[in-house]
């Protein structure tokens, strides 16, 4: 199996930053993108970035500027460092990877368990 752990949510201030982390494991041959989406309360679950493991990135166009999504190859990992947080920027972030278990096989797509990010005075 394949986990996805993040880490690194939580209360910020408008203005403020908040850093997370994700981590994936498991039976792991090949990693082609990582990203990370969010979902606000009602709403559905959206991209905010991400970074592909040549290092292309992409953005949703409400955090340009402000969000920088990073990748580490040989530790699995993604982060997605966010700056100058706004209220609507709050959500359960979700951190996604696409996968490839074996060698010749399918990718897919694992989900981790999300980390809550308010943005609140």
């Amino acid at each position: 199996q394949v986990q996805l752990v993040e880490s690194g949510g939580g209360l910020v201030q408008p203005g403020g930053s908040l850093r997370l982390s994700c981590a994936a494991s498991g039976s792991i041959f090949s990693i082609n993108a990582m990203g990370w989406y969010r979902q606000a309360p009602g709403k559905e679950r959206d991209l905010v970035a991400v970074i592909t493991r040549s290092g292309t990135t992409n953005y949703v166009d409400s955090v340009k500027g402000r969000f920088t999504i990073s990748g580490d190859n040989a530790k699995n990992t993604v982060y997605l460092q966010m700056n100058s947080l706004k209220p609507e920027d709050a959500a359960v972030y979700y951190c996604n990877a696409v996968v490839r278990r074996w060698t010749g096989t399918p990718e897919y797509n694992y989900w981790g368990q999300g980390t809550k990010v308010t943005v609140s005075s």
